[in-house]
């Protein structure tokens, strides 16, 4: 693992004026032995020109436009590495982030699909926070093993995309990205990587991820409420169905499903939003402000759900198996998990 080669995917449209800060920081990470793979989704701006400076040292894949999601599952079919990082090209990494999530997988064994680090959630027109606060969890510890990762993620969103390294076979057998979700595609992947076990975690910061930036899709997702959230209740209906369908994922049933009915409120509110009907737009503004009150009195109740987590082992011989059936979390071996 500490020789493994680490792929690194960086979809790019029309972030000419960006695009080589995000490359830099891939290429002076502190971990040598990368592949850089830049896929271009039909810019039309002067990013194909800007990443010429670069030479041999990445790789360059043009494409008509397609999408985010289109952009990083051509990234992935590239890919020479058995690990997989995906990158922004409006966003950082600090130097040490491959090299100390690599060593995050040697400690958690071949057994753990992938992990995740903190990241500076850099806003515009507001303080800055991390990616771990802003998702409300608190690790026990400051490196481990995430044991309840599916219950809280069918919760809360949490920064994935920059913030993750996955085993090039868990991608592969998930089916990549969805490129029909346009928005949430990296909460619909996380959530799928989630089901196939625990994730090692780092509570360091090791990602700046740059909120707001102009033409961005976070940014574009905005304006797109009623979009992002019939997305939400596709992503969630699908994993619901999945976990009901099999019997390995039976601790799962429930928080599936009131996830799911969670999203279908919230999309009904929107769409209340949208009628041309005498007092539908303060209903709906009402309505909403009572879920927000609702959702952040059950964030502080006894029943929230936390993060849930034990050390990793100091020397990657020790094996984790065990301590996982012991804290309870849900077997894997030996089950179909393609979603």
């Amino acid at each position: 693992m500490t020789t493994s080669l680490v792929s690194v995917i960086i979809p790019t449209f029309n972030r000419g004026d960006l695009i080589c800060r995000a490359v830099d920081s891939a290429l002076q990470q502190t971990y040598p032995n990368l592949q850089v793979i830049v896929v271009d989704d039909g810019s039309t701006d002067r990013t194909l020109h800007r990443l010429r400076r670069y030479g041999s040292q990445i790789q360059v894949i043009s494409q008509a436009n397609a999408g985010p999601s289109a952009a990083r599952n051509r990234g992935i079919q590239a890919a020479k590495g058995e690990l997989i990082a995906f990158l922004d090209s409006d966003d950082l990494w600090l130097p040490a982030k491959i090299e100390r999530q690599v060593a995050l997988l040697q400690k958690a064994g071949a057994h753990v699909p992938g992990c995740v680090c903190n990241a500076v959630l850099k806003y515009t027109d507001r303080p800055q926070i991390t990616s771990f606060q802003n998702s409300l969890l608190q690790p026990p510890v400051a490196e481990g093993l995430w044991l309840n990762t599916a219950q809280v993620l069918l919760r809360r969103f949490l920064l994935f995309n920059q913030t993750a390294m996955v085993r090039r076979e868990v991608l592969e057998r998930i089916g990549g990205f969805d490129e029909s979700l346009r928005y949430l595609e990296d909460y619909d992947l996380a959530l799928r990587v989630s089901l196939l076990g625990p994730l090692a975690y780092t509570s360091e910061l090791l990602v700046i991820y740059n909120a707001g930036t102009a033409g961005s899709l976070a940014e574009e997702a905005r304006q797109k409420d009623i979009c992002i959230r019939e997305n939400m209740v596709r992503i969630r209906q699908r994993l619901s169905d999945k976990v009901s369908a099999n019997n390995a994922y039976a601790g799962l049933d429930a928080d599936a499903r009131r996830s799911l009915r969670l999203a279908q409120r919230a999309l009904w509110v929107s769409r209340l939003r949208q009628k041309q009907v005498p007092g539908a737009v303060l209903m709906s503004r009402i309505l909403d402000r009572l879920g927000r009150y609702w959702s952040a009195a059950a964030d502080r109740s006894p029943w929230f759900e936390g993060m849930k987590a034990v050390p990793l082992p100091q020397h990657p011989s020790q094996q984790q198996s065990s301590d996982i059936t012991e804290q309870g979390a849900v077997a894997v071996v030996g089950v179909d998990h393609r979603v």
